[in-house]
């Protein structure tokens, strides 16, 4: 046995077993992650699709993901990808691409304007030693990294990341224990240490998607938004006023089809809330 210390599960690995997240095995007693360099997805993204709208605007970026998440979010963008049935059965089918290999196409790629390197589409925290290595070789090349990712990880892994990672998207997909414990099967307490150090060290944007009947509510908002604005950078600055809110609107699909997409209206009273605490709150999907 091995234990995986990525996220607060804190698994329990049997030797050539893997972990809740499918992706993080047992090999002759270590922890690995089975998807290094395993590539389902990538594409020369405008930034903004991050989404980041005040991290270098109007730029592109190399999109890269694999396969795997530490999160069960019935409503996923990217199940294909993530955790439905596909998704594992693309470990044999995936194209392996070295952190060499990725950090030379981001650099061929320069010319068209592309500034680096995006770790996005599934969830890039399970797989972080490859993150890691790669984003090393881009900084390396005088280029950018940026992290999209849910946040459940812990400090030790950002540690290790923070060094070469110069943006991200963090999602705070609410801010109730029942909708991380009960519907998403994740940790609200680490996601939020997660944010609270991230944004001392690099350009932080967080992304929250407004499900009806789950996390729609004017009071969470308040609460959500007052937290965000609390947070403080490395020096003991109130910064978290500045920090950008993606406020976005929910389409039924994956595993939750049993609603009606969010009233545009609602997105729009609800970002209003958020802007008495906040300075950047933006709106998407409408």
């Amino acid at each position: 046995m091995a234990k995986c210390g990525v996220c607060y599960r804190q698994c329990e690995i049997a030797e050539d077993g893997r972990g809740f997240c499918g992706v993080r095995g047992c090999i002759n007693g270590t922890i690995r992650p089975l998807n290094y360099g395993k590539i389902t997805s990538i594409a020369l993204d405008p930034i903004e699709k991050k989404p980041l709208s005040m991290y270098m605007p109007g730029s592109l970026i190399l999109s890269v993901g694999s396969y795997g998440c530490n999160l069960r979010c019935p409503f996923c963008q990217n199940y294909d990808i993530s955790w439905s049935d596909y998704a594992y059965k693309l470990e044999d089918d995936a194209k392996f691409m070295s952190p060499e290999e990725l950090a030379g196409m981001a650099r061929m790629y320069k010319n068209q304007g592309n500034i680096g390197v995006a770790f996005t589409y599934n969830e890039p925290l399970i797989g972080y030693e490859y993150v890691r290595d790669t984003a090393r070789l881009v900084h390396d090349r005088g280029m950018k990294n940026v992290l999209v990712t849910n946040g459940m990880a812990s400090l030790d892994v950002l540690n290790e990341l923070i060094p070469y990672i110069d943006a991200m998207n963090i999602d705070l997909k609410s801010f109730t224990d029942y909708f991380y414990d009960e519907l998403i099967l994740g940790n609200r307490k680490m996601v939020m240490n997660f944010i609270k150090e991230a944004v001392k060290h690099c350009h932080v944007e967080l992304t929250t998607l407004i499900i009806p009947r789950e996390n729609d509510t004017v009071r969470e908002m308040e609460l959500l938004s007052s937290w965000i604005a609390s947070l403080e950078d490395v020096y003991g600055g109130k910064s978290g006023k500045d920090i950008p809110l993606h406020i976005s609107r929910f389409f039924p699909r994956f595993n939750m089809t049993d609603r009606e997409p969010t009233s545009v209206d609602l997105v729009y009273k609800l970002a209003d809330v958020a802007r008495k605490e906040l300075t950047n709150v933006f709106t998407g999907n409408c």
